[in-house]
Protein backbone atom coordinates (compact mmCIF):
# COMPACT_ATOMS: atom_id res chain seq x y z
CA UNK A 1 0.00 0.00 0.00
CA UNK A 2 2.65 2.55 0.89
CA UNK A 3 3.51 2.39 -2.95
CA UNK A 4 0.34 4.36 -3.50
CA UNK A 5 1.90 7.41 -2.26
CA UNK A 6 3.27 9.22 0.55
CA UNK A 7 1.29 8.36 4.39
CA UNK A 8 -0.53 10.95 6.17
CA UNK A 9 -1.57 10.97 9.95
CA UNK A 10 -5.36 12.12 8.89
CA UNK A 11 -8.60 12.53 10.92
CA UNK A 12 -11.79 10.63 9.72
CA UNK A 13 -14.70 12.39 8.97
CA UNK A 14 -16.96 9.72 11.41
CA UNK A 15 -16.30 8.23 14.68
CA UNK A 16 -18.39 4.83 13.25
CA UNK A 17 -18.46 3.02 9.45
CA UNK A 18 -21.98 4.16 8.52
CA UNK A 19 -21.25 7.85 9.48
CA UNK A 20 -17.77 8.13 8.33
CA UNK A 21 -18.90 6.37 4.50
CA UNK A 22 -21.76 8.83 4.06
CA UNK A 23 -19.57 11.47 4.07
CA UNK A 24 -16.64 10.27 2.16
CA UNK A 25 -19.01 9.47 -0.54
CA UNK A 26 -20.12 13.23 -0.15
CA UNK A 27 -16.41 14.28 -0.63
CA UNK A 28 -15.24 14.56 2.67
CA UNK A 29 -12.09 12.05 3.15
CA UNK A 30 -10.42 12.03 6.03
CA UNK A 31 -8.18 15.17 6.24
CA UNK A 32 -5.08 16.78 7.93
CA UNK A 33 -6.27 20.01 8.69
CA UNK A 34 -2.82 21.66 9.25
CA UNK A 35 -2.08 20.97 5.25
CA UNK A 36 -2.60 23.29 2.33
CA UNK A 37 -2.87 20.36 -0.48
CA UNK A 38 -5.35 18.95 -2.06
CA UNK A 39 -6.66 15.77 -0.98
CA UNK A 40 -4.89 15.81 2.02
CA UNK A 41 -6.78 18.34 3.44
CA UNK A 42 -10.54 18.19 2.07
CA UNK A 43 -11.32 21.74 3.17
CA UNK A 44 -8.80 22.99 1.02
CA UNK A 45 -9.22 20.95 -2.28
CA UNK A 46 -11.18 17.53 -2.83
CA UNK A 47 -10.38 14.36 -4.02
CA UNK A 48 -14.12 14.05 -4.97
CA UNK A 49 -16.54 17.48 -4.62
CA UNK A 50 -20.12 17.47 -5.53
CA UNK A 51 -21.05 20.14 -7.54
CA UNK A 52 -24.34 21.02 -5.03
CA UNK A 53 -22.15 19.91 -2.11
CA UNK A 54 -20.20 22.23 0.46
CA UNK A 55 -18.32 25.25 -0.55
CA UNK A 56 -15.44 24.97 -3.24
CA UNK A 57 -11.80 25.38 -1.40
CA UNK A 58 -8.78 27.38 -2.38
CA UNK A 59 -7.37 24.62 -4.22
CA UNK A 60 -8.30 22.45 -7.18
CA UNK A 61 -10.67 19.99 -6.91
CA UNK A 62 -9.95 16.72 -8.74
CA UNK A 63 -12.82 15.10 -9.39
CA UNK A 64 -15.93 17.44 -10.13
CA UNK A 65 -18.96 15.32 -9.88
CA UNK A 66 -22.78 16.06 -9.98
CA UNK A 67 -25.80 13.53 -8.48
CA UNK A 68 -26.73 12.37 -5.30
CA UNK A 69 -22.82 11.30 -4.25
CA UNK A 70 -19.76 10.65 -5.75
CA UNK A 71 -20.97 6.78 -6.31
CA UNK A 72 -23.77 8.70 -8.48
CA UNK A 73 -21.88 10.94 -9.85
CA UNK A 74 -19.01 8.60 -11.52
CA UNK A 75 -22.42 6.76 -13.07
CA UNK A 76 -23.58 9.73 -14.54
CA UNK A 77 -20.32 9.98 -16.20
CA UNK A 78 -20.55 6.79 -17.86
CA UNK A 79 -18.18 4.56 -15.23
CA UNK A 80 -19.50 0.99 -14.23
CA UNK A 81 -19.53 1.63 -10.00
CA UNK A 82 -18.44 -1.26 -8.33
CA UNK A 83 -18.80 -1.87 -4.73
CA UNK A 84 -18.43 -4.07 -1.56
CA UNK A 85 -17.88 -4.26 2.18
CA UNK A 86 -17.15 -6.98 4.33
CA UNK A 87 -18.80 -4.97 7.65
CA UNK A 88 -22.54 -5.19 8.60
CA UNK A 89 -23.25 -1.69 7.68
CA UNK A 90 -23.22 -3.28 4.65
CA UNK A 91 -25.69 -5.58 4.56
CA UNK A 92 -28.25 -5.27 1.84
CA UNK A 93 -30.60 -7.37 4.14
CA UNK A 94 -30.93 -4.27 6.59
CA UNK A 95 -32.79 -1.39 5.38
CA UNK A 96 -29.80 0.62 6.81
CA UNK A 97 -27.50 -0.21 3.86
CA UNK A 98 -29.54 1.59 1.28
CA UNK A 99 -27.63 4.56 1.51
CA UNK A 100 -24.33 3.20 1.68
CA UNK A 101 -24.95 0.87 -1.28
CA UNK A 102 -27.98 2.14 -3.36
CA UNK A 103 -26.32 3.81 -5.93
CA UNK A 104 -23.53 0.89 -7.13
CA UNK A 105 -24.63 -0.76 -10.26
CA UNK A 106 -23.15 -3.47 -8.37
CA UNK A 107 -22.70 -4.38 -4.99
CA UNK A 108 -21.07 -7.68 -3.21
CA UNK A 109 -22.04 -8.39 0.65
CA UNK A 110 -19.57 -11.54 1.46
CA UNK A 111 -21.81 -11.89 4.56
CA UNK A 112 -18.99 -11.81 7.56
CA UNK A 113 -15.97 -9.48 8.24
CA UNK A 114 -12.75 -11.41 7.06
CA UNK A 115 -13.53 -12.26 3.73
CA UNK A 116 -11.58 -9.97 1.60
CA UNK A 117 -10.09 -13.19 -0.78
CA UNK A 118 -13.58 -13.73 -1.54
CA UNK A 119 -14.30 -9.61 -2.53
CA UNK A 120 -10.99 -9.67 -4.32
CA UNK A 121 -12.31 -12.48 -6.76
CA UNK A 122 -15.74 -10.65 -6.95
CA UNK A 123 -13.77 -8.00 -8.15
CA UNK A 124 -12.05 -9.50 -10.50
CA UNK A 125 -14.75 -11.16 -12.33
CA UNK A 126 -16.82 -8.07 -12.42
CA UNK A 127 -13.84 -5.70 -13.79
CA UNK A 128 -14.65 -5.22 -17.53
CA UNK A 129 -11.69 -7.16 -19.53
CA UNK A 130 -11.07 -3.72 -21.54
CA UNK A 131 -9.58 -0.44 -20.88
CA UNK A 132 -12.05 1.21 -22.45
CA UNK A 133 -14.74 1.40 -19.99
CA UNK A 134 -13.88 3.75 -16.91
CA UNK A 135 -14.58 1.79 -13.53
CA UNK A 136 -15.08 3.20 -10.15
CA UNK A 137 -14.31 0.55 -7.46
CA UNK A 138 -14.98 0.84 -3.88
CA UNK A 139 -13.49 -1.88 -0.95
CA UNK A 140 -14.29 -2.01 2.55
CA UNK A 141 -11.80 -4.12 4.06
CA UNK A 142 -13.13 -5.96 7.16
CA UNK A 143 -10.05 -8.14 8.71
CA UNK A 144 -8.64 -4.83 10.39
CA UNK A 145 -11.92 -3.69 12.38
CA UNK A 146 -12.11 -5.53 15.24
CA UNK A 147 -11.77 -8.23 16.06
CA UNK A 148 -8.77 -8.06 14.07
CA UNK A 149 -9.04 -11.43 12.35
CA UNK A 150 -7.88 -12.73 9.16
CA UNK A 151 -7.69 -15.76 7.33
CA UNK A 152 -5.50 -18.13 8.65
CA UNK A 153 -5.04 -16.18 11.41
CA UNK A 154 -3.78 -18.49 14.35
CA UNK A 155 -6.29 -16.98 17.02
CA UNK A 156 -10.22 -17.49 16.81
CA UNK A 157 -12.57 -14.99 15.36
CA UNK A 158 -14.61 -14.89 18.62
CA UNK A 159 -11.72 -13.71 20.74
CA UNK A 160 -11.90 -9.87 20.95
CA UNK A 161 -9.30 -8.12 22.74
CA UNK A 162 -11.34 -4.80 22.41
CA UNK A 163 -14.64 -4.72 23.85
CA UNK A 164 -16.83 -1.53 24.87
CA UNK A 165 -16.89 -1.09 28.54
CA UNK A 166 -15.55 -4.78 29.24
CA UNK A 167 -12.68 -5.08 31.78
CA UNK A 168 -11.12 -7.95 29.75
CA UNK A 169 -9.24 -6.29 26.83
CA UNK A 170 -5.75 -6.34 26.16
CA UNK A 171 -4.34 -3.14 24.21
CA UNK A 172 -1.32 -4.71 23.45
CA UNK A 173 -2.59 -7.81 21.92
CA UNK A 174 -4.99 -5.89 20.14
CA UNK A 175 -1.92 -3.82 18.23
CA UNK A 176 -0.55 -7.27 17.65
CA UNK A 177 -3.73 -8.45 15.83
CA UNK A 178 -4.62 -5.60 14.13
CA UNK A 179 -0.80 -5.23 12.89
CA UNK A 180 -0.52 -8.94 11.50
CA UNK A 181 -4.24 -8.14 10.10
CA UNK A 182 -2.97 -5.75 7.98
CA UNK A 183 0.25 -7.41 6.96
CA UNK A 184 -1.98 -9.74 5.70
CA UNK A 185 -4.45 -7.63 3.70
CA UNK A 186 -1.34 -5.78 2.54
CA UNK A 187 0.06 -9.00 1.03
CA UNK A 188 -3.45 -9.44 -0.54
CA UNK A 189 -3.96 -5.90 -2.16
CA UNK A 190 -1.05 -6.34 -4.79
CA UNK A 191 -3.30 -7.67 -7.59
CA UNK A 192 -6.25 -5.11 -7.52
CA UNK A 193 -3.65 -1.92 -6.58
CA UNK A 194 -1.71 -2.91 -9.83
CA UNK A 195 -4.58 -3.24 -11.79
CA UNK A 196 -5.51 0.76 -10.92
CA UNK A 197 -1.88 1.40 -11.08
CA UNK A 198 -2.31 4.54 -13.64
CA UNK A 199 -5.61 5.66 -11.97
CA UNK A 200 -6.69 7.55 -8.70
CA UNK A 201 -6.11 5.41 -5.80
CA UNK A 202 -7.39 6.33 -2.17
CA UNK A 203 -6.43 4.19 1.13
CA UNK A 204 -7.56 5.34 4.09
CA UNK A 205 -9.69 3.74 7.15
CA UNK A 206 -13.30 5.19 7.76
CA UNK A 207 -11.93 5.23 11.39
CA UNK A 208 -9.71 4.13 14.03
CA UNK A 209 -10.55 2.55 17.78
CA UNK A 210 -9.37 3.12 21.44
CA UNK A 211 -7.18 1.20 23.00
CA UNK A 212 -8.07 2.07 26.74
CA UNK A 213 -7.07 5.92 26.29
CA UNK A 214 -9.00 7.07 28.83
CA UNK A 215 -10.95 4.57 29.92
CA UNK A 216 -12.36 3.87 27.03
CA UNK A 217 -12.44 1.09 24.23
CA UNK A 218 -13.42 0.55 20.28
CA UNK A 219 -15.05 3.34 18.48
CA UNK A 220 -18.62 4.92 18.03
CA UNK A 221 -17.07 7.48 20.16
CA UNK A 222 -15.88 11.15 19.35
CA UNK A 223 -11.80 10.80 20.86
CA UNK A 224 -8.60 11.58 19.03
CA UNK A 225 -7.61 8.01 18.69
CA UNK A 226 -10.88 6.86 16.83
CA UNK A 227 -10.57 9.94 14.36
CA UNK A 228 -7.13 9.12 14.05
CA UNK A 229 -6.59 7.18 10.26
CA UNK A 230 -4.10 6.51 7.59
CA UNK A 231 -4.41 8.30 4.65
CA UNK A 232 -2.50 7.36 1.50
CA UNK A 233 -3.55 8.37 -1.82
CA UNK A 234 -2.47 9.09 -5.95
CA UNK A 235 -3.86 11.28 -8.09
CA UNK A 236 -4.76 10.16 -11.82
CA UNK A 237 -6.16 11.39 -14.21
CA UNK A 238 -9.32 13.40 -14.06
Amino acid sequence: MKAVGPLHRAMAPGNFTYSSHMAMFMGFTPGDALSRQTGVNPKFGKIFRMSHGGIAGKGKEHFLLDGRNIVDGFSRRGYQTLGTGAVGWFNPQTDTAANLIGDFQNFFYPGNTWSLRQQLAWLRDMLPGNHETPVFTFLNIGETHVPYYFEGAPWSSDDNPCVPFSDDNDAREARRRQVQALEWVDGELSGLLNAFADSTVVVCADHGDCWGEDGLWEHGISHDKVLEVPLLFRLGAS
